[in-house]
């Protein structure tokens, strides 16, 4: 439904067209301002849209990313432990088969001599050079024979050694000690192996170099800055590098898990560090392989340098393209609602050409009609006075003269009602305040000869009030003028028998009252012109089309609304809604 258009008010001369231009020149500002406001609404919301979801893929891409390529740097520490883990089992392997090799040699003797027992010496020697020494025992742990760098070790017992029990008790053939001093007081682990011959068991024992263990774990080291060590299950340092720890001492590091690999993030000596470690199938050790974190996770502090790189340059270059496309679009935006506005005030002043010659040609059509009585009943007289028409004083001439007369001054206050009312379309009056309620002034409108006329016409008036309403700050009598030509305008729709309803109601800060018919109804045509002056859709001589745009501009003074519902064959309703605390004051001119 189109919106009522307003009644222009009248302006002194020479005031138009400044208050034209101030007006073009604020609506011009609150223009722009307007697509100032809507560019940062428009930037705000489009980096809302597109840098939420870059964001927040990369804040998921950044998490997941560090989480594999932390699993991969744990992965990969963990793999270098299992591989070191595996290679010095197969050297502790490798030493007992060699040590094995002995009893199965042409030249073994369970009463060796001291030729024999270097003999066996350079052979093990020969495989590798951690061995020390060699000493051959019986079952009851005297020494039978011996060869190496400590000749006292020829005369004594091994019954009560750890090393001697445990292979001895045990079902396997082999043992392997822990770092231990023993009679030489030099820290050094034991290879040990027994063998049934004939009837009884002999054992051929080596013992292995520490220091030459760990250079071969040096060896199969791999990996930046990753270092190596040994622990038995007591967390002891089995083999250690120079300055880390020192052999037989109590490693800061003891594994969670006592049987299978795993791996860990620690803090050693002030420095977070990732430890992997894996325990050897051939002796209760477990093999410890560290790395500083900083160089674990080297890679993955790299790629993720990229990735905020290359993700803050995307996001840069995104604001940037939403920026400029923003910006070319509001600006063709803002040109187009500037060429917007300057075709609607050329229609709009084309509108008001149209409603000047509308509102000429309804005043000359309604001031001709009186117009021409009077010329009529002017030549009346004149032939009342006529002596050629039988005319003259006479007794019956002042009654004639005073009958015409009357038509006359009928005719002239028809013509000034005509303009009283069109001049009263043109300006907006400052309302009487008074305080007064709506129910009332609606009944006193319908109440009495109005009623009365609808019975006649076979009109059901209905009356459908909010009980309680409350009272509002407006211009009584005015009002009743507007809500009379309401209901007349209801009344004259309506051809034959119909209902017209009334209906009031109160909200938080207003009142309203609205007037139904079922009468034919308007047009979309209709509707915008419906408070057009002199507009009208009565027969000729019924009505001046001025009583909408006077009731409008009554009801715009007292700071309301009039809307407007109606369909063809379905009636109509005006519904006036009116501030219940505040006024509107309207200058009047």
């Amino acid at each position: 439904m189109e919106q009522p258009m307003n009644i222009a008010k009248k302006n002194p001369p020479g005031k138009t067209n400044l208050e034209a231009q101030s007006r073009h020149d604020t609506n011009h500002e609150a223009a722009r301002y307007y697509f100032q406001k809507l560019k940062k609404r428009i930037l705000l919301i489009m980096m809302i849209a597109f840098l939420s979801p870059l964001v927040l893929l990369s804040i998921y891409f950044h998490f997941q990313f560090n989480l594999t390529m932390k699993q991969s740097g744990k992965m990969q520490l963990l793999s270098l432990a299992e591989s070191q883990r595996n290679t010095i089992d197969l050297f502790l392997q490798e030493r007992l088969v060699n040590i094995f090799n002995l009893f199965h040699g042409a030249d073994f003797k369970v009463n060796p001599d001291q030729s024999d027992m270097d003999a066996y010496l350079k052979r093990l020697q020969e495989t590798s050079d951690a061995f020390v020494d060699v000493g051959f025992l019986n079952e009851n742990g005297h020494k039978i024979g011996y060869s190496g760098p400590f000749p006292f070790l020829i005369r004594k017992n091994y019954k009560d050694e750890f090393w001697f029990a445990s292979l001895m008790s045990r079902q396997s053939n082999y043992f392997i000690s822990d770092i231990y001093r023993g009679f030489r007081d030099k820290p050094h682990f034991t290879i040990a192996v027994k063998q049934l011959v004939g009837d009884k068991y002999y054992i051929v024992r080596a013992t292995l170099d520490p220091d030459k263990f760990y250079h071969f774990l040096k060896t199969i080291g791999q990996g930046k800055h990753v270092s190596s060590f040994l622990i038995n299950l007591s967390g002891e340092y089995q083999v250690v590098a120079p300055g880390s720890g020192e052999v037989l001492k109590k490693s800061e590091f003891q594994p969670r898990n006592t049987h299978g690999p795993d791996i860990e993030e620690i803090t050693w000596n002030g420095q977070s560090e990732l430890v992997g470690y894996a325990w050897l199938k051939q002796v209760p050790w477990a093999l410890i392989v560290r790395q500083p974190l900083k160089l674990a996770y080297a890679r993955m502090f790299a790629a993720r340098r990229y990735i905020i790189i290359g993700s803050a340059l995307t996001a840069i270059l995104l604001f940037s393209t939403v920026v400029i496309i923003t910006g070319r679009l509001l600006t063709k935006a803002e040109k187009m609602e500037k060429d917007r506005y300057e075709l609607k005030s050329q229609l709009f002043h084309a509108a008001k050409l149209v409603s000047v010659g509308e509102l000429a040609a309804g005043v000359a059509h309604e001031i001709n009609n009186p117009l021409a009585i009077i010329f009529s009943q002017c030549g009346v007289i004149r032939d009342i006075f006529d002596p050629e028409f039988g005319g003259g004083i006479g007794p019956e001439t002042p009654s004639q003269v005073n009958e015409e007369l009357d038509i006359i001054d009928g005719a002239v206050m028809r013509a000034k009602g005509i303009t009283q009312k069109l001049l009263s379309s043109s300006r907006k009056s400052t309302p009487r305040i008074t305080k007064c309620n709506l129910n009332h002034i609606l009944n006193d409108v319908v109440d009495g000869l109005l009623e009365r006329e609808f019975k006649v016409s076979n009109i059901d008036l209905v009356r459908e009030y909010a009980p309680d309403l409350p009272d509002i700050m407006t211009d009584a009598d005015q009002l009743h003028q507007v809500f009379q030509n309401l209901i007349n305008n209801a009344g004259d729709a309506i051809k034959g028998p119909g209902t017209i309803t009334i209906v009031t109601s109160a909200g938080d800060n207003f009142v309203k009252a609205s007037v139904t018919d079922t009468g034919c109804g308007m047009t979309q045509d209709v509707l915008g012109k419906v408070f057009l002056p002199f507009f009208t859709t009565k027969e000729v001589g019924k009505g001046t089309g001025l009583g909408l745009g006077i009731s409008l501009s009554i009801v715009e003074a007292m700071g309301g609304t009039i809307d407007v519902q109606s369909m063809p064959g379905a009636g109509s309703t005006f519904t006036i809604t009116l501030p219940i605390n505040s006024t509107q004051e309207v200058e009047s001119t």
